[in-house]
């Protein structure tokens, strides 16, 4: 049986408003309860997310450099 156990974390006040909506919520929970799964020795689902995005940009033959910038202005739009 999966018991569902409440812990705080801090976030932006965007995101704790976002948050409010019951089934956003839900979903971000079993989001972070399958990246922190402990035992998983040798195994990381974020790692294995940034490989698969690192590995499209290197398809569309996008630069380090290309990466960096589109980051960064994203960073700039939207900053927490």
């Amino acid at each position: 049986m999966n018991k569902i156990v409440m812990v705080p974390i801090p976030v932006s006040p965007e995101a704790a408003e976002a948050l409010g909506d019951d089934a956003r919520r839900d979903r971000i929970g079993k989001l972070v309860s399958a990246l922190v799964k402990p035992g998983q020795t040798g195994h990381d689902p974020l790692a294995d997310v940034i490989a698969g995005i690192k590995d499209s940009a290197a398809r569309d033959r996008l630069t380090d450099a290309e990466v960096e910038a589109e980051l960064a202005a994203y960073n700039g739009e939207h900053r927490l």
